[in-house]
């Protein structure tokens, strides 16, 4: 992007295909039983936790986006692309469920950081 000086508008497929490279190196270095899905989770989920705030290149009313920018709530050009910008953690859960399985029905997950607050 930078070398060939131009913007990439990477598509919500693209992104997603991404996180499921993400979860099969998770399952490969952690293993595919319960603790390695488990654990695998946990670290999607705080890498989605800072990624949601990603605003394609294409969405963008007047690119490019600054550092301390923030969008506001967009939808995007398809389901995957809003999925993928939702600040909902259990969209976020959601999305592991597309590539780690269903959660256990107690399941909560509550970031540890205050990266996705807008304050």
């Amino acid at each position: 992007e930078i070398k060939e000086r131009r913007h990439w508008d990477i598509s919500g497929q693209e992104r997603l295909d991404i996180i499921k490279d993400f979860a099969n190196f998770g399952m490969e270095h952690w293993g595919s039983d319960d603790k390695g899905l488990e654990t695998t989770r946990k670290f999607l989920l705080e890498w989605l936790s800072f990624t949601y705030r990603y605003a394609p290149f294409g969405i963008l009313k007047s690119p490019p986006q600054r550092i301390n920018e923030r969008l506001p709530m967009y939808r995007g050009r398809n389901d995957i692309e809003t999925l993928l910008s939702s600040p909902n953690c259990q969209d976020w859960v959601k999305i592991t469920e597309m590539f780690l399985g269903k959660v256990k029905d107690d399941f909560q997950f509550i970031p540890k950081h205050k990266a996705n607050s807008y304050s």
